[in-house]
């Protein structure tokens, strides 16, 4: 596939995720939902890596990567996403978690000693003004103010927890290690810390057979999990993680969108105010400065 059709695909599936995981709640405990999502992806790419006689014998020190990556990205991550949409309506979560690129500006900072510019302190201040005008009158609700603060506070951490994986996931490229492969592995490890988690939660592994739930969780296994990150991994291998990190803007209009027609997610003016604040900081983290495009272009040039 070329990368705008990687592209196209990353961020029309994960915008329809948020939806998906909606079905994945109330009947099976959130944690449980997580193991057997990234069971199944884990399953299919082991499947298809065998299918096509790709290797997967990897050193200990790579498995250790695999490990961090999955716990992080795969186990973690959605743990605290599935529990967050428990308070807040997918469109919120969905916005909420755009906020991973500020997180991951913030740790390649600590990772790999990235320096961080002026218009990055600016963007972050705009997101960071959108995301409270985009939750205030749920925040000051007095019936929904306790839920939607614990919400965003999970949804927040989760977030956080994603972009500890995608320094994993950039060390990983470094190493140059395949990303179907990586994949298959850290989301076997990820639904493997996560079945301790449940254990030691005392969550019993229910089934729900119901057609919502068997259909949103294939969606999520093979779409959201197998093909989203495989395109969204491929592409950060491709064109880097700056370009990448464009979908971060795109794929929460999907979920907005979803989530006006089937949740009723009523629009106002904190809500235009909010999205326009997030919009904009995150243009502002992603646009190059002049002189760093004019230096690429005398590079090119010369």
């Amino acid at each position: 596939m070329n990368n705008n059709i990687l592209y196209g695909l990353t961020v029309l599936i994960w915008g329809t995720t948020w939806i998906a995981i909606n079905y994945q709640l109330g009947n099976v405990a959130p944690e449980v939902s997580v193991v057997y999502r990234f069971a199944l992806a884990s399953l299919i790419l082991f499947s298809w890596a065998k299918f096509k006689k790709l290797p997967l014998n990897f050193s200990l020190r790579y498995h250790l990567n695999f490990i961090g990556l999955g716990v992080t990205l795969f186990g973690i991550n959605y743990f605290l996403l599935y529990n967050a949409q428990q308070h807040i309506n997918s469109a919120l979560a969905a916005t909420a978690f755009s906020t991973l690129m500020i997180f991951n500006i913030i740790n390649a900072r600590f990772w790999y000693k990235t320096p961080i510019g002026k218009q990055v302190y600016l963007g972050a201040g705009l997101g960071l003004v959108g995301i409270v005008t985009l939750f205030w009158p749920q925040i000051t609700s007095a019936e929904y103010g306790q839920a939607t603060l614990l919400g965003l506070g999970l949804c927040l951490v989760g977030t956080l927890s994603a972009s500890m994986g995608n320094m994993v996931s950039i060390k990983n490229q470094q190493l140059k290690l395949p990303v179907l492969q990586t994949n298959a592995w850290a989301m076997m490890y990820g639904s493997i810390f996560m079945t301790f988690v449940a254990v030691f939660s005392g969550d019993s592994f229910t089934f729900d057979f119901s057609f919502a739930y068997i259909s949103s969780l294939i969606y999520l296994a093979l779409f959201g999990s197998v093909i989203a990150f495989g395109c969204y991994l491929t592409l950060m291998t491709r064109i880097g993680a700056h370009k990448t990190s464009y979908a971060n803007i795109l794929f929460p209009a999907v979920a907005v969108v979803i989530s006006t027609f089937v949740e009723d997610f009523q629009w106002s003016i904190f809500t235009v105010v909010g999205f326009g604040s997030i919009l904009l900081g995150n243009l502002v983290i992603l646009t190059k400065p002049k002189s760093i495009k004019k230096t690429e272009k005398i590079t090119a040039t010369a």
